[in-house]
């Protein structure tokens, strides 16, 4: 492995042959972002110069893209997120709260992103906020701390959302602290049949409302009755959600969301090797227990 490769060294080998075999079919996002990694602390960003005020000694630094997909530039923000939300803990008990789509859903997810990533945060945080205040659980209102994985262990699309929930909430008149029960905060059989019904409803209505996107094998979906039987059996399925006490804390949780929330899922560290028969890289998968 080497341990100088970087994406950029990637793209800027690789990029511009790779753009003109596709061109006419990138988004200019996409290609926005391949051109601030390849300039990333390059000259052509520009630069300053530092100097010891002791020695003498003087280098060149180039400047940073600051893009949000650059691995190269994310280690700072991270750092800041996760000192900011650690302030926010209170001192009592912390839940670790994940809703997951199901891979039909998620396959429609893979091409409408913006729309369904946004309905999947308001499904997910309603679900919360409604079956806490019912006073048959936990009769409060609760805060929340939530952030989107787009992708699992494998790099696969695997959208899901983490939470970070307070073990308690305030009463509805705001006046006092309603606590949950030591290592349980809401059933999560009640919390998936609520949020399966949300997301669904708005699903629905985001597909009248001619807001969905269906492409390759998926353009069959544009037709309504296609699209209902598509849907069929995640109606009768089981959503599931996770909610545990985090086993080393929510400071633990926290850090572990820091790495996601400013970071690309090929970082430079799981790069192995790049020649002209493509690049090697390392990831995870849970479910052979291996590394690849």
């Amino acid at each position: 492995m080497s341990a100088s490769l970087a994406l950029g060294d990637i793209f800027r080998a690789a990029g511009p042959a790779w753009r003109s075999a596709h061109a006419g079919r990138l988004p200019l996002q996409q290609l926005k972002v391949m051109s601030a990694i390849e300039h990333c602390r390059t000259a052509a960003l520009g630069g300053h110069v530092a100097a010891c005020g002791d020695c003498g000694h003087w280098r060149i630094a180039y400047n940073s893209c600051r893009n949000r997909h650059c691995p190269r530039c994310q280690g700072n923000a991270a750092r800041t997120w996760l000192a900011e939300r650690e302030a926010d803990l209170l001192p009592v008990g912390y839940f670790h709260v994940v809703f997951t789509l199901p891979t039909r859903i998620a396959d429609i997810a893979l091409q409408n992103k913006a729309v369904l990533y946004a309905l999947l945060f308001q499904a997910a945080s309603e679900t919360m906020m409604t079956i806490a205040a019912d006073p048959r659980h936990l009769g409060a209102r609760i805060g929340i701390t939530a952030v989107l994985h787009s992708w699992g262990s494998a790099l696969t699309h695997h959208p899901h959302v983490h939470m970070i929930v307070p073990g308690g909430g305030l009463s509805p008149d705001g006046r006092r602290w309603i606590s949950s029960r030591p290592a349980f905060l809401l059933p999560v059989r009640v919390l998936g049949k609520l949020f399966r019904r949300l997301f669904l409803t708005r699903l629905r209505a985001l597909f009248d409302a001619d807001r969905l996107a269906f492409r390759g094998q998926l353009a069959p979906l544009a037709d309504r009755r296609a699209f209902m039987r598509y849907l069929a059996p995640v109606r009768g399925r089981r959503w599931v959600v996770y909610a545990k006490p985090p086993f080393a804390g929510p400071k633990a949780v926290l850090a572990y969301l820091s790495r996601y929330t400013h970071r690309v899922a090929i970082s430079n560290r799981r790069l192995l090797a790049f020649n002209e028969k493509g690049v090697t890289f390392r990831y995870k998968d849970y479910r052979r227990d291996t590394a690849h």
